[in-house]
């Protein structure tokens, strides 16, 4: 599997730097350069083929933060900010409550709190552009129990979660550097981002933010990205992230994504798993765009190599898959839904690692349907989810004891972006 990553690395690299004469060649706009580059994950939301808008805003949204849909931004406020010159700004604000069974000991049966107090500003045009992200932010995850908006905010990645700085020059490439939204996997990381308010099952699995350094590439219908990076928010920079897109038109991409920790890290918090973040990872993503649906079926496998060290006596490893969609009813109404599947090998007498949580060699399934409601600015929705686990271990599992093999959710979100 090490060999598979480093490969996969190498085929993104081969295909990035192969075009790199025509890229100098090119003598396209620092604007148009810009609109055809990626600045993280190459998101459906980055690319032409977008969710359907449903919301009546006046212009299209700006490519970050990235967005799948339903759900899109208000149009973005723009000012003269002097030295800085043009900078656009928009933001978000939300608040979500939920109600659970089968919560654990550390958990509660309902709660509620602040799912987004974010304001994104940005510079979009010009050599020197930059993406900042601040506030408060909940990441809720179906199968996990909840974390408070305080807690998560101090725990993962602070009051600004993302931020970098992009240098744009004339051509096909730029060139990223700060806290930078992961290249791994199909869901992106906070609510507003995706199909439905929790993250799933295969996303338990990946990164979320990284701290480092990408470069990325796009021309006509390929697009890829490469990035040297921390992982899991570790600080410890051997990590290396590679992505490929194949846009044949505005309906269908094709995105191959691969990363892995090419050292060992002994470090962990909650932001950083032990196992996790010594993983190999990665994802084949299919997207479908119509005129009133979106269709995302992918697929996932990690790899964990055995190191004593962190208690990982055999190589331990997952394979998922799952299928994501959203139709689209009218201008205001939609329906998200999503279905996972997701395996993990080993066993206790061979010292495997517990990568689901759920005990060694335990897999997992979930179903979530998310109905959305947007007019204008104002949004509401509803996550109705339910996850079973088997394979399991007694005390791994859910409930006050660990013993309850499923859990079902209801989580309703509502805000006003702007």
């Amino acid at each position: 599997m090490r060999i598979g990553f480093l490969s996969g690395v190498a085929l993104v690299m081969a295909i990035s730097f192969s075009m790199f004469p025509c890229a100098i060649q090119a003598q396209t706009s620092t604007s148009a350069a810009t609109a055809a580059t990626p600045d993280a994950k190459t998101a459906p939301s980055a690319l032409p083929v977008a969710a359907p808008p449903i919301a009546d805003t006046a212009a299209a949204p700006l490519a970050m933060p990235a967005m799948i849909g339903p759900l899109s931004t208000a149009s973005p406020t723009t000012f003269d900010a002097g030295p800085f010159g043009k900078l656009q700004v928009t933001g978000m604000l939300s608040g979500f409550g939920y109600v659970q069974d089968n919560h654990s000991s550390s958990d509660h049966l309902k709660n509620a709190d602040v799912s987004n107090a974010q304001i994104f500003l940005q510079k979009t045009s010009g050599l020197v552009q930059f993406y900042l992200q601040g506030g408060a932010y909940n990441i809720p995850a179906l199968g996990a129990p909840f974390l408070s908006t305080r807690n998560t905010v101090s725990d993962f990645f602070g009051a600004l979660p993302q931020g970098y700085i992009k240098f744009a020059p004339k051509g096909s490439f730029s060139y990223l550097a700060g806290k930078l939204p992961t290249l791994i996997g199909a869901e992106d990381t906070f609510t507003f981002e995706n199909m439905n308010i929790e993250r799933g099952l295969l996303w338990n699995q990946e990164n979320a933010v990284n701290r480092g350094v990408q470069v990325n590439y796009s021309k006509g219908k390929i697009s890829s990205s490469l990035s040297w990076n921390d992982g899991f928010y570790s600080n410890r920079y051997n990590w290396i992230t590679g992505e490929l897109t194949y846009t044949p038109n505005a309906a269908n991409s094709v995105e191959f994504v691969g990363g892995g920790n090419f050292g060992r890290t002994g470090y962990s918090s909650v932001a950083t798993p032990m196992y996790q973040n010594n993983s190999d990872i990665y994802d084949l993503i299919y997207t479908r765009t119509a005129k009133k649906w979106v269709l995302e079926p992918y697929i996932q496998v990690t790899y964990v190599p055995k190191y004593t060290q962190i208690g990982v006596g055999h190589a331990t490893s997952t394979i998922g898959g799952a299928v994501l969609g959203t139709y689209t009813f009218t201008p205001h109404i939609s329906l998200a839904a999503r279905g996972e599947y997701i395996a993990s090998t080993g066993s206790t007498s061979e010292g495997a690692a517990n990568l689901l949580s759920y005990g060694i060699g335990s897999n997992a399934w979930s179903l979530t349907i998310t109905p959305t409601y947007q007019n204008k600015a104002f949004f509401a929705r509803m996550d109705i989810a339910v996850v079973g686990a088997m394979s399991t271990t007694a005390g791994d599992i859910f409930g006050a004891t660990g013993t309850n093999t499923n859990q079902s959710r209801g989580v309703l979100e509502a805000g006003f972006m702007f």
